[in-house]
């Protein structure tokens, strides 16, 4: 069998999360180094498996694919009965599963990149951060998490009381902003997310994908 490629670089969310997911599912996998800070990303070689010009994109044999959540999903369900089942062992499991996925990607991952954007990556380009932006999308990632302190007073996961996709996709962004951008206290204050958190974040595949990086 073939051994997966992923195009993209350690330090990338996307890219980390993938990997988590590969770990996490126990598949063997190349990891081909496409840097955007060396411009890897917009080198034709790689516009033709990704117009979007993003990382990461995965080779599977013939399939490419693009678009983290998407591969995520596949290699879930590609894999099913092996390693971790991320996406349960029932319909309605799969379903909590995939509602989670969609809380993660339509009302998280946006402030959450908001307020990592503002604090590490507008200063590096010699910008100045802009506290009111910062304040504002802590805010809104402080009111999801109270809903998400709600569901974790009565489910150990998002999904239930087995570890999913749902879990996983928040690994990345969380990590940076409890670790780089110094907003630790909105997990920590709340005291079934930051169990959650502890759990989460000490899952031996996601040490294994940061043991090198921030």
């Amino acid at each position: 069998m073939a051994t997966i490629k992923v195009l993209g670089y350690s330090g990338s969310i996307t890219t980390r999360t993938v990997l988590c997911c590969l770990k996490e599912k126990q598949v063997d996998y190349e990891l081909v180094v496409v840097d955007p800070a060396a411009g890897d990303h917009l080198q034709p070689r790689y516009l033709a498996l990704n117009p979007f010009a993003v990382v990461p994109t995965i080779q599977d044999g013939d399939l490419t694919l693009f678009e983290s959540r998407g591969i995520l999903k596949y290699l879930a369900k590609k894999y099913k009965g092996q390693g971790t089942e991320l996406y349960g062992n029932s319909l309605s499991e799969e379903a909590l599963v995939e509602q989670w996925c969609e809380v993660e990607g339509q009302s998280y991952n946006s402030p959450a990149l908001a307020i990592l954007s503002q604090i590490v990556f507008v200063p590096k380009k010699g910008g100045t951060t802009d506290e009111a932006v910062v304040e504002l999308n802590v805010e809104k990632v402080g009111k999801l998490l109270d809903i998400y302190e709600e569901r974790l007073s009565k489910s150990k996961y998002l999904a239930g009381d087995f570890f999913s996709l749902a879990d996983l996709q928040h690994l990345a962004t969380t990590h940076y902003l409890v670790t780089v951008c110094g907003k630790g206290d909105l997990i920590s204050s709340r005291k079934h997310v930051k169990a959650w958190w502890k759990d989460i974040s000490s899952r031996p595949t996601w040490k294994k994908v940061t043991e090198k990086a921030p």
